[in-house]
């Protein structure tokens, strides 16, 4: 406990901008204490509306394909749309799925055992029978089935509204080790959000054209004259007396002072060889990551999780037209992103992984499907035991042992209740960033109700 406290002490001491030579030594000393090589990245991408889990990945056996043709009646998938996924590692006897055929780099990375599947994963308070969640005998998330409470929850454990975020309390855990640079601990590439909300670690935000400048303050933009925004320059920065004023001066100033130095750093690194898809916001946003992790070295960075997001699933209507081309732009930019990853030799220092609000039913609404819960993600380097299936495949009948509605896991439409919480994700992907297990309950706070509290993504070390 006392080296945890003085690890908090030294790091507010940091962040108030004390720098004492004791400070800066015990600094030096846990710096010291981790190899030169040690890096490791999460990487969070959101697909915000809600993804169609039903129309990603898709039986592909004859006995579950009508099944799930019968149950998807129009919104059904041509069965010659899917790639099927030749490794059935974890599912149920005769049950094999197929992905999307806009996902054939996923194909292909799951077949070299690069990536896995989690599969039907969401919020819960607890394990949630189907019982149990139609006659209300358990605590279930908050708002279930809207937009902006569920991916606060998702994100954070709490309806909209929530201050701290489990990405940002898994980056809390890196903040030292980063040193001088905490600022970079944790970044965004998709505005300001929860998920990356920490204790110790605020978030950053980039553009995909890289750090956010201050303009008027950086350039001639009065009369050509650089005289005004040297005085604006003072202005904004310079010490005050009024304490709101110059705390405000204080975070402009630490905001320039970085935006430069980001800057700097990637000019000297140069952009990563390999190529991201301009006009796909996704990747855009991956590039910038790639571009951040490349300076890694130069920034003095161990530990870093991001956000990146990509948003059009909410498809109510027009499901088989706009769908497709949604995967395909997640294909492409999480294909590109870890050919990057392994051009600068981190695959496996860098997990990514898929996450939104929640998953759709399965039930057709005649054009499109409606607001779900759990749902299938992607996990993406970091080690990871590609290849195979996490968690439960959902839907399926204890007695046929095929595709059905009304099964256990079928809140009603074909909605599914998570069989793996969001909690049991988070908590085991915090343990692979090097989070201490005495942390673990406050970023995870209902693991303690499931019994696997770790899932077992990783290659054991």
């Amino acid at each position: 406990m006392q080296a945890v406290n003085r690890r908090d002490f030294l790091q507010r001491l940091a962040m108030a901008g004390v720098a004492t030579p004791w400070m800066m030594s015990l600094s030096a000393m846990a710096e010291a204490a981790v190899p030169a090589n040690d890096y490791k990245a999460l990487v969070c991408v959101f697909l915000n509306g809600g993804n169609d889990q039903g129309n990603m990945l898709v039986p592909v056996d004859a006995a579950n394909y009508a099944a799930y043709q019968s149950i998807r009646s129009d919104l059904a998938r041509p069965l010659s749309s899917l790639i099927p996924l030749a490794s059935t590692q974890g599912l149920p006897s005769g049950l094999q799925f197929g992905l999307a055929n806009d996902m054939p780099g996923l194909a292909a990375l799951f077949a070299q055992k690069k990536a896995a599947i989690q599969l039907n994963v969401g919020p819960l308070i607890q394990p949630t029978s189907q019982t149990q969640y139609q006659r209300k005998l358990v605590p279930l998330p908050p708002k279930l089935y809207s937009h902006n409470d569920q991916q606060s929850v998702w994100q954070s454990a709490g309806a909209e509204g929530a201050v701290y975020g489990w990405g940002g309390e898994i980056a809390d855990s890196g903040v030292m080790l980063n040193g001088s640079n905490t600022l970079f601990s944790s970044v965004s590439l998709t505005g300001n959000s929860v998920f990356l909300a920490g204790n110790r670690a605020s978030q950053y935000q980039l553009s995909t054209n890289g750090a956010l400048p201050i303009w008027p303050a950086k350039s001639d933009w009065m009369f050509g004259s650089s005289a005004p925004g040297k005085l604006l320059h003072q202005l904004i920065t310079e010490a005050r007396s009024h304490v709101l004023e110059n705390e405000l001066n204080l975070i402009t100033r630490r905001s320039m002072d970085a935006e430069s130095r980001l800057s700097q750093a990637f000019v000297a690194v140069g952009k990563p060889a390999t190529g991201f898809t301009t006009g796909n916001s996704l990747a855009e946003q991956l590039a910038m990551v790639a571009q951040m992790i490349k300076a890694r070295t130069q920034l003095g960075l161990k530990r870093q999780v991001f956000m990146v997001s990509l948003g059009g699933f909410d498809l109510h209507d027009s499901l088989l037209a706009k769908h497709g081309p949604l995967l395909a732009k997640v294909d492409q930019a999480l294909s590109q992103f870890y050919a990057a990853t392994v051009d600068m030799g981190v695959a496996d220092q860098v997990m990514t992984f898929t996450a939104s609000e929640f998953g759709r039913t399965m039930t057709s609404n005649g054009d499109g499907s409606d607001h779900g819960w759990g749902s299938h993600h992607f996990l993406l380097g970091g080690g990871v035991q590609g290849g195979r299936y996490f968690g439960a495949a959902p839907l399926i009948d204890p007695v046929t042992q095929r595709m059905a509605l009304g099964t256990a896991e079928d809140a009603g439409q074909g909605r599914l209740i998570p069989s793996t919480s969001v909690d049991q994700l988070a908590a085991t992907l915090a343990r692979w960033f090097g989070v201490a297990e005495s942390n673990i309950p406050t970023l995870a706070p209902n693991l303690s109700h499931f019994g696997q509290q770790d899932m077992g993504y990783f290659v054991p070390a």
